[in-house]
This record gives C-alpha cells, structure tokens and sequence, in this order.
C-alpha cells in the first residue's frame, strides 16, 4: 500500500492570491483520495494534481472559514459530473449537516436538471456528513485510520487537525491553530506535519492591506508564528515539518526566510510547502 500527500492549495486567507490556491491537502492512498479542507477551487486543484475527482473517498473540513470551506459543496458537484459514482462520507465541526442541506437547496435546479437530463444518479446519496466535536477516531477503512483532535483557533468553538495513519505512513494537517498541546500530542512520531504558519514580522503588511479593524489581534490569537512552528515539530518528534496556509503568501516572503525562521528548534527536515507539491 503506498500513500502520499499532495498539497493542493497552500495560501491562507479568504482573498484570492496569484501564485497561490487556497487551503486544501490530498492524502492518496492507493489511488483512493482524501481531501482536507476545500478552499476556492479545490477541484481545479485536483484536475491539475492529476487526481480524478471520482476517486474521491474521504472529505474532512478543519474549521468555517470560507478559506477551508468555500468549495465544500462544489467539490462533491464537480465530482459527481465527473462521474463519482460513489457515497462519499464527510466530516467537520457543526453545522456541516446544515451546511451540506442549504448546498443540495442552492444547487437544486442544476442537479436535478442533471439526473433528469444526463441519467446521473441521485447526488444526495453520495455524500454522507458527519459533525465532529470530540477529540478521537473518527473515520476508518481498509485504507486509512483517521483521528481528530481539537486546536486552539477562536473564536471557533470547533476547530479540528487531523491524523491519517496507514500501513507505510502517518500525516496530520493540524488546520488553523496557535500553539496546540492537543496537537504535539495527535503528532507524536508522525512522519509528516503539516502546520500552518504566520510571518509575525509582515503583520503591519497584512493590515495595511485590509478593512479588518481587529484583524491584527484575530491573526496573533489564532495562529502560530513561523518562529515557534519548530518547537511543535519537535515536541511531537515527527521526521518532516511542512509549511502551508502561509501568511501572507503574497508579501515577497522568500522561501529561504520561512525556512530559517522554521528550524531554529527542529531537528527533522522542513519543507515550504507549494501548490501541487507531492511528499
């Protein structure tokens, strides 16, 4: 069995940026794809990662903001015109239930014109979702044990990282989070950590840039500097960090300073994560 991890859009933020998609990860397992988080244009993302959407087997959201969760429902559309064939469950903190209800009302016309005209089968019985509010398993095939946890990003009551353990690797993609102890402890002896990051020192940069008047604070509450990402990394002894979700990721921030700024106390590689990199 032979898994890898595609990172399909490595940018954090709401806004769309140009040389970057938005938050997604592919964990591939056989073939068989699990996607984490589904920013704007995550389907795209897999088209180009060479992915066929109808191969879809997992889709596990970190938390509701619209940079994780924007393509939530067009990824299960897209995938079904792509032939999907197939019930697909989903998981994420609530109102994923009603979420996925006021998706299959906004997209009534256009699937059921699509049943009606092309002979699809019913779309509703191919997607399955779950709320997750409690740390532990949480999915489980013949492929892949999954495990979430709960991390530090408010104001989100329910903000979620997840643990992909299968027969030759372990990967966590920890979401959006400041610094986690529930983290480090889902991460212990992992092969591959995915963290978020923030460039603390373009902070001034970011606010300029926008009309958020307490964005600044929301940015330091909830996330993690790049200069303390390291210590994560090695209180939980996973053999590669890699950097996503970068902020900014548009700001001229070379890949040489998030990398320097990553490593100071992480023994293991560190990786600056790009769209499309396979690991």
């Amino acid at each position: 069995m032979s898994t890898e991890l595609v990172l399909l859009g490595t940018a954090g933020g709401p806004t769309p940026k140009r040389t970057r998609s938005a938050p997604a990860q592919a964990v591939v397992v056989d073939d068989h794809v699990y996607v984490v988080d589904c920013g704007s244009g995550v389907a795209r993302q897999l088209a180009l990662a060479g992915l066929p959407p109808s191969a879809l087997s997992g889709v596990f959201i970190t938390h509701h903001h619209s940079d994780h969760n924007a393509d939530y429902g067009n990824l299960f559309l897209l995938s079904w015109a792509s032939n999907l064939a197939h019930t697909v469950p989903a998981f994420g903190p609530p109102p994923l239930l009603a979420m996925t209800e006021h998706f299959f009302r906004l997209n009534a016309e256009d699937i059921e014109i699509r049943i009606r005209d092309e002979g699809r089968p019913s779309l509703r019985d191919l997607i399955d979702p779950h709320e997750v509010t409690e740390p532990g398993e949480v999915f489980q095939d013949e492929r892949v044990t999954v495990t979430a946890t709960l991390v530090d990003h408010p104001p989100f009551e329910t903000a979620l990282a997840y643990r992909f353990d299968t027969p030759d690797r372990s990967i966590v993609i920890s979401g959006d989070t400041a610094y986690s102890p529930a983290l480090v402890k889902l991460a212990q002896g992992a092969d591959i950590l995915v963290h978020e990051v923030l460039f603390s020192d373009a902070l001034d940069w970011i606010v300029a840039r926008s009309n958020g008047t307490t964005l600044r604070k929301h940015l330091v509450d909830s996330h993690t500097d790049v200069s303390e990402v390291g210590k994560v990394a090695q209180q939980a002894g996973v053999g590669m960090l890699v950097l996503s979700h970068l902020v900014p990721s548009d700001a001229g921030i070379t890949e040489e300073q998030w990398k320097q700024a990553a490593v100071a106390d992480f023994h293991g590689d560190v990786v600056v994560g790009e769209d499309l990199m396979r690991l």
